[in-house]
């Protein structure tokens, strides 16, 4: 892999990095800029500009600058991994969806494959094999491939789904396959094949139109369905890279909280002990308003409207740019910080105004 410890343009690079960490994104852009003119053939400055232009939303630009990276260093991951992040943010699943394969071989990343005795999967024709997905990632990326999983099982696969203990009952209670609680020593199937639950959307072939999205997930039998209010996620897990842009701060938590109906779906509030008692206080709401975190992954595969708040730095791929809707699920809607610096203001007085709209 090329080293820019000592090139001219290494200094560049770390001063645009400084400015885009302070949020000085006009100024960092134009710092990776003359990085990229001062050095045209640094591997570095061409991947550092294409990861910085993914990160601010400008993933068709950002496709430019990594391409070239590429053709100076064809096998990095990172770039690999960059330029398939950003081909899944413009829709282009078919070529995307290899590229985002590289993420094994990042080890910052620590999302190695299973280590099973076994053949992976890629794709071959599932009709009468074991197949056996394995988890990765968070539970939003969980909740969100698992659609998946009926899907191959309607082909003719005999699927197995290893899951997070707090996803178990949620699974077993929805998808009509066989779920495992990934912990511990556990009897299975022995798999034809086996492959990872974040590969499976490339592995099936699909394209963003092709996306099974009918509802998938149900809450618990006997939950109840009636009663109304607004469900509320102000915050996700602290430990996710983005959390800092994708959490509300607390003016904002409070604002979104002080809405009419509104009630936290939090599981220090509610209680709920996993991912199947969040899906049964959910199946009794009118409305989930969260920000990009599991629980609106959930509400959304429910079919629960679901209003889902978008930070402008580091949006997820899933999401696209500048689209309300997704094909992932059909209930949602996307309510987007109109720009990098606008804070959630804007989005907040987008939200109360369509609730009131709503009536």
């Amino acid at each position: 892999m090329p080293s820019d410890q000592t090139s001219p343009a290494e200094a560049l690079r770390a001063q645009a990095r400084a400015a885009a960490s302070a949020r000085r994104y006009a100024e960092a852009e134009a710092l990776f800029r003359q990085a990229t003119e001062a050095e045209p053939g640094s591997w570095g400055a061409w991947h550092d500009q294409g990861a910085f232009l993914r990160m601010v939303g400008r993933s068709a630009e950002a496709e430019r600058s990594l391409r070239k990276a590429l053709e100076l260093s064809p096998n990095d991951p990172r770039t690999r991994h960059g330029l398939g992040m950003a081909l899944l943010a413009q829709g282009r699943y078919v070529e995307g969806w290899p590229l985002v394969d590289a993420r094994h071989e990042i080890p910052q990343f620590r999302l190695p494959k299973a280590d099973l005795p076994y053949p992976e999967w890629k794709g071959e024709d599932p009709a009468g094999k074991q197949l056996l997905i394995y988890p990765e990632q968070g539970f939003g990326d969980v909740i969100q491939y698992v659609r998946l999983a009926p899907w191959l099982k309607a082909r003719g696969a005999d699927v197995t789904l290893f899951t997070h203990p707090l996803l178990t009952r949620l699974m077993v209670d929805s998808l009509g396959v066989r779920v495992i609680e990934a912990a511990g020593n556990v009897n299975f199937p022995i798999p034809d094949f086996w492959v990872m639950s974040g590969s499976l959307v490339g592995r099936c072939g699909l394209s963003l139109e092709q996306i099974p999205n009918a509802p998938y997930l149900k809450a618990p039998a006997g939950a109840p369905t009636t009663g109304g209010g607004v469900g509320v996620v102000t915050r996700g897990r602290p430990e996710h890279p983005n959390d800092a842009n994708r959490s509300l701060p607390p003016d904002a938590a409070a604002r979104l909280m002080a809405l009419p109906g509104a009630r936290s779906l939090h599981p220090d509030d509610t209680g709920a002990a996993d991912f199947a008692d969040t899906a049964g206080f959910i199946a009794s709401l009118d409305l989930v308003i969260s920000v990009d975190t599991a629980t609106a992954h959930l509400a959304a595969a429910m079919g629960k409207p679901t209003w889902i708040l978008l930070p402008a730095f580091m949006t997820d791929w899933r999401w696209m740019e500048g689209r309300a809707e997704t094909p992932w699920y059909p209930s949602a809607r996307l309510f987007r910080q109109p720009s990098l610096d606008s804070g959630w203001a804007p989005v907040l007085d987008e939200i109360e105004a369509a609730l009131a709209a709503r009536g």
